[in-house]
């Protein structure tokens, strides 16, 4: 079974365009920063709150930009030709492991030795 590389790219792309709009609904660009279009509340009696919410928010959005990142990374080895190539030893990651985890970079013994 090989990998079906247009089926990989179309859906890294819908995960991609995906996990953009939840950070936009956050408050946050592509780079991970917010944009200051949240409003946490700007009274003294909101200030605890809006602390809590802000770094709850922030730990979201770090998430969201780590899967950005590894869909952005897994997008440049397609179009560099190294998609499905464990970055460890250099063989194939093999295709069950790359249509169940697209971002996938390593194989499966490279990634359960470490």
């Amino acid at each position: 079974m090989t990998i079906d590389v247009t089926a990989a790219e179309a859906t890294l792309r819908a995960e991609r365009a995906k996990l953009v709009h939840q950070l936009t609904e956050l408050g946050a660009d592509e780079s991970g920063g917010l944009t200051g279009e949240t409003d946490y509340g700007d009274t003294f009696a909101d200030a605890g709150a809006a602390t809590a919410e802000r770094t709850e928010v922030l730990g979201i959005v770090d998430g969201l930009k780590r899967m950005l990142d590894g869909v952005d990374t897994a997008l440049a080895s397609l179009e560099g030709g190294t998609y499905g190539i464990c970055e460890s030893c250099g063989s194939e990651i093999g295709a069950a492991r790359m249509e169940f985890r697209p971002t996938s970079v390593r194989c499966v013994p490279c990634k359960t030795s470490g």
